[in-house]
């Protein structure tokens, strides 16, 4: 075992996720969630304990960790923000609203703020296109949103 372990309040978790699946490999997505949301971000220490709690390779958990941009393997600024560039927010002006967020916050798409406080990246696709355009900060939807929105939101 490595060095990491679920902690004890998330262990009840872990096995609810785990007899949820038929299969314990499937269980690797949620238990990239759930570590994620217990260390901040996907730790290398954190994969090899997803790995080994679905029974599979630390280099196939670190390859699914890596494949979706739902998952940060380095630890994001509170607020991280994702813009939504997909058709349907690129139709309703989602360039428009990360070049906003890209002016307020002094960064591009794919950086941190020098104080580590904030972080933006464009996002392909945050799955609710009926809310086109669309934003996450953190874990929560926004949208639709316009530019006077945002502005207002980056400044709260």
């Amino acid at each position: 075992m490595g060095a990491l372990t679920w902690p004890a309040d998330a262990r009840p978790e872990v096995e609810r996720l785990l007899k949820t699946y038929p299969r314990r490999r499937a269980a690797l997505l949620p238990l990239l969630h759930l570590a994620q949301r217990i260390w901040g971000h996907v730790t290398d220490d954190a994969v090899a304990l997803c790995a080994e709690t679905v029974e599979c390779s630390p280099a196939d958990a670190r390859g699914t960790a890596s494949f979706y941009s739902m998952y940060h393997t380095h630890a994001p600024g509170r607020p991280h923000i994702r813009v939504c560039t997909n058709v349907s927010c690129q139709i309703r002006g989602a360039d428009e609203l990360l070049r906003v967020c890209e002016r307020a916050l002094g960064i591009k798409a794919g950086q941190t703020t020098p104080d580590g406080k904030f972080s933006l990246e464009e996002a392909e696709c945050l799955g609710a296109c009926d809310r086109a355009p669309l934003l996450m900060v953190n874990d929560d939807y926004v949208g639709p949103v316009d530019q006077g929105q945002v502005e207002a939101l980056l400044k709260k």
